[in-house]
């Protein structure tokens, strides 16, 4: 299984960095606010029609206008879900649904996580799904770019106090960015076989007689912008181990190549913006060594399965049972390799969208992908968050390397002082207080305790990755945790909506201080941010993190899981 491993993997790399690397460049033309002459031409007709005021904003301002947007996004989203029974383009007739519902879909969507507590092809009408979701999982995507945006002019100019315009940034992300990938991932996933189409619901009976519904839909186009974004929430429950979002070994090649697109883009963006090159290949230098060695551990977990399945098999039967590795949860047509793989795609970055049942993977092979979301998403990460996530580790990287040499830490020549730390601290923090607090509230409540069919450190496992996800705006889930109730609903979207801009406003308030700061002259004393030993300070910066944070709660999941199965 060797060969195939680094076929695939490396494969995925390779196509990884030849196409992002010209999108990234692209990229970084609209953060510096260069478009080409055929976009002013539109622009010159479009922002006067939509009454967008091009005037520079400060980062207050650009934090209030990201947080009016995505706050009108949140409320129009629950008012068409609450009201979806009386409104057109719904051929099931499926009623509006219920507040607290409602709320939590709402809030998931408008921070890029996509959790799903329902099943969409039993609960949402045509129109919920394409003016609502599939609106949302483009208008989310590009408020996180338009967040990095910021933070990378901020590092880019100095003595500046304006960080660009809001709406100028999320309308040429939609427009130019978002729009056009959409529509040929779409078109792509269209003559593969995925569904497109507004028809009723077919009825059909199976060869043994048994009559069922097969469902249709407008799934092609969400499924392109819920990858391409990293939104996750698929048209289906079973989201891309469906048929009809995911036919065949090379959709599913597709879908993992378009997560990373852009995330991995953002980083030769970065690069190019602050005029060397070299700091961007270090980030992703970074992101991809842990997401190889996270992917070959997921694999290994996997393949070796249970040791104790072979025992219940014997002769020759026991053998071959235990030498086929673990493929409860996962599709035939994908095998245990294509599914570890995509696990890990799907949780390293923001999507969450997994073609296998994560809650059927080994202790050891699902505690990778929760590991991943803890320590904030930034192995590429989602759309904008992923990149400012590991910045904000960069700066706490260069803050650790100025203690330990007694010299005033700075990064692309600025300084970095204790309010920068503030807000650096205040952003990497709040996603384990989020994740921490809220798994101990579920945990000690009779509320949170009811929705727990697993006893013991799964069911334990189960309720620290569904706020592990909510926190990291993911949206993946274990399952087997029963949270289509009003505690979880409003638990779980307060996680959510402060996952997402609890991190948003001190990014965006430390790109404040630092796009103000003079840039200094490189020296001797100087820290070099781009060589294999910050590329070794900066990835044990994030074990030792994730560590100090989490290693506890994991211990008591996951980790005592697999040692259950070692020990038995």
């Amino acid at each position: 299984m060797v060969l195939p491993v680094l076929l695939l993997t490396g494969s995925l790399l390779l196509s990884l960095l030849l196409l992002s690397r010209p999108l990234g460049f692209f990229l970084a033309r609209l953060a510096e606010g260069e478009p080409f002459p055929w976009m002013q031409k539109t622009e010159a007709f479009f922002w006067p029609v939509a009454g967008i005021n091009c005037q520079e904003m400060s980062w207050w301002h650009y934090a209030r206008a990201i947080l009016c947007f995505n706050a009108l996004g949140l409320v129009l989203l629950f008012t068409l879900l609450i009201s979806q029974g009386w409104l057109p383009l719904n051929p099931q007739q499926f009623p509006g649904l219920s507040w607290d519902l409602a709320f939590n879909i709402a809030a998931s969507f408008i921070t890029n996580s996509d959790w799903q507590p329902y099943s969409g092809e039993s609960t949402l009408s045509y129109l919920s799904q394409m003016a609502g979701l599939t609106v949302q999982n483009f208008l989310s995507a590009a408020s996180g770019m338009a967040v990095a945006f910021a933070l990378m002019r901020a590092l880019a100019h100095h003595s500046m106090i304006t960080l660009g315009n809001a709406w100028v940034d999320i309308t040429r992300i939609t427009l130019y960015v978002l729009l056009p990938g959409a529509l040929v991932l779409a078109l792509f996933f269209v003559s593969q076989g995925v569904l497109q189409n507004l028809s009723p619901y077919l009825p059909f009976t199976t060869l043994e007689g048994v009559p069922h519904i097969l469902p249709m839909g407008p799934v092609a186009s969400q499924e392109a912008i819920k990858l391409l974004g990293t939104n996750g929430g698929g048209f289906f429950a079973a989201s891309s181990a469906h048929p009809f979002e995911n036919p065949n070994a090379l959709s599913n090649f597709i879908q993992m190549l378009a997560t990373l697109l852009i995330p991995c883009a953002l980083c030769f963006a970065f690069g190019r913006l602050v005029d060397d090159n070299r700091q961007g290949h270090m980030l992703i230098w970074v992101m991809a060594l842990i997401f190889v060695v996270a992917a070959l551990v997921v694999i290994y977990a996997e393949l070796a399965g249970n040791p104790h399945l072979a025992t219940l098999v014997s002769g020759d039967q026991g053998d071959h049972q235990g030498n086929q590795g673990n493929m409860e949860g996962k599709e035939v047509r994908f095998g245990i390799l294509a599914s570890s793989l995509y696990a890990v795609v799907n949780t390293a970055t923001g999507c969450g969208s997994l073609n296998a049942m994560l809650d059927s993977f080994t202790a050891l092979g699902g505690l990778v992908p929760l590991w991943l979301m803890q320590i904030g998403e930034v192995v590429f990460g989602a759309v904008g968050s992923g990149l400012y996530g590991m910045l904000l580790f960069v700066l706490l990287t260069v803050f650790i390397a100025g203690l330990m040499i007694g010299r005033t830490p700075e990064y692309l020549g600025k300084k970095i002082d204790v309010f920068d730390m503030k807000m650096t601290a205040l952003a990497i923090l709040i996603t384990p207080a989020l994740v921490l607090s809220g798994s101990a509230l579920a945990l000690t409540t009779d509320a949170g305790r009811s929705g727990i069919f697993n006893p013991g450190a799964h069911g334990f496992s189960e309720v620290l990755y569904a706020f592990s996800s909510a926190a990291s705006n993911n949206g993946s889930a274990f399952a087997g945790l029963n949270t289509a109730t009003p505690f979880y609903n409003l638990l779980l979207a307060l996680v959510m909506l402060c996952g997402r801009f609890g991190v948003m406003v001190p990014v965006l308030a430390l790109a404040g201080s630092l796009i103000s700061k003079k840039r200094l002259p490189v020296g001797n004393g100087t820290l070099p941010t781009h060589g294999p030993l910050f590329i070794g300070l900066l990835t044990d910066t994030l074990l030792l993190v994730g560590a100090l944070t989490f290693i506890p709660a994991l211990a008591l999941g996951p980790v005592a899981e697999q040692l259950q199965v070692w020990l038995r």
